[in-house]
C-alpha cells in the first residue's frame, strides 16, 4: 500500500517517512514540504535516518495525494484542512493527527469523510488508545462520588493547551458519565475559586524540557484514588500507530474514524 507524508521533514514527518519504510505492506510513495523549507529535494531515505532512495522532497501536494493510497498529516490544523480539500478532491483517504484543531477544522474533516475514510485522532499511540477505552469504561462504573481530574505534561515547546490528547481523555469520560465535557469541563482554575463543582472533569497543564506526552486519569473519591497513566518516551509510538491506521483504511469504508476504530475497541 502506498502511503505519503506531508510535513516530511519535522520531527514526525521524519518519522513516518522511517516506520513507512520498515513496516511490511507499506510503502512509501512520496513526501512533501511547505515552500521554502530547507528540506526540499532532500532525499527522503536521508531524512528518515537511512539510505538514500532517489525520491527527494518536494512541494507538489496534489502529486502527492494521486500517487498514494492514503497519505499522513501532522502538520497544523490550516495546513490539515487545506489537505482535507485535496484528498476529496482525489479521492485519498487521510490520517490525521495534527493537534489543535478547531471544532470548524474538524467538521471539514467530518465533511470529507463522506466520501473516503478520514482517521482522526489526537493521540496515534496504541496505549493511548487502551487508556481512552479504559477511561470511558471506568468512568461508566464509578459513579458521581469520583471526581475526574486529568493531567498531562509535555514539552516546552507545544504550543496548544490541553493538550488534544487531554481533551480527548475528557470526552472518553464524560461519555462515560453520559454528559457532555463543554458542559462539565474545567480548564484554568486561578484564584479564590470556591470548593469544586461536583461532576466537573478538571484539567491540568504541565510544561517543560523535551516530555513527550504524559497523560494521567484521575478517579478520587473520600477515602480512595485509581489513577491511570500513559507515559511516551518516544515520538516513535505516534508513527506506529499513524502507520498502522493508514493501512487498515485499505479495507474501511467511508467514515470519521478514530483509533478505537482502527484497533477493534469501538463497542469495549
Amino acid at each position: 500500500m502506498k502511503i505519503g507524508v506531508v510535513g516530511c521533514s519535522g520531527r514526525m514527518g521524519r518519522m513516518l517517512l522511517k516506520e513507512i519504510l520498515d513496516t511490511p505492506g507499506a510503502q512509501l510513495a512520496g513526501g512533501t514540504e511547505r515552500p521554502g523549507s530547507p528540506a526540499l529535494g532532500v532525499d527522503l531515505g536521508v531524512l528518515a535516518g537511512g539510505t538514500a532512495l532517489g525520491v527527494g522532497a518536494t512541494t507538489d501536494t496534489r502529486a502527492l495525494f494521486e500517487a498514494s493510497d492514503a497519505v499522513i498529516d501532522f502538520t497544523s490544523p490550516e495546513a490539515t484542512v487545506a489537505h482535507a480539500r485535496l484528498a476529496e478532491e482525489t479521492r485519498t483517504p487521510l490520517v490525521v493527527g495534527t493537534t489543535g484543531m478547531t471544532p470548524p477544522d474538524v467538521a471539514a474533516l467530518r465533511a470529507l469523510a463522506n466520501r473516503v475514510p478520514v482517521v482522526f485522532a489526537p493521540n496515534m499511540s496504541v496505549g493511548v488508545t487502551l487508556l481512552m477505552a479504559l477511561t470511558e469504561r471506568v468512568a461508566s462504573i464509578l459513579g458521581p462520588d469520583y471526581d475526574i481530574e486529568i493531567v498531562e505534561m509535555h514539552h516546552r515547546h507545544k504550543v496548544d493547551a490541553p493538550s488534544g490528547t487531554a481533551l480527548g481523555l475528557g470526552e472518553a469520560a464524560a461519555a462515560g458519565r453520559g454528559i457532555e465535557l463543554s458542559d462539565m469541563g474545567v480548564r484554568v482554575r486561578d484564584g479564590h475559586t470556591g470548593p469544586r463543582e461536583p461532576g466537573t472533569i478538571g484539567f491540568a497543564t504541565l510544561r517543560g524540557g523535551d516530555v513527550v506526552g504524559d497523560h494521567s486519569v484521575i478517579f478520587a473519591a473520600e477515602g480512595e484514588r485509581l489513577e491511570l497513566t500513559h507515559k511516551a518516551s518516544s515520538r516513535a509510538v505516534f508513527a506506529k500507530g499513524a502507520v498502522r491506521a493508514a493501512l487498515w483504511t485499505r479495507d474501511a469504508g467511508p467514515g470519521l474514524w478514530s483509533m478505537r476504530d482502527v484497533l477493534g475497541l469501538k463497542d469495549s
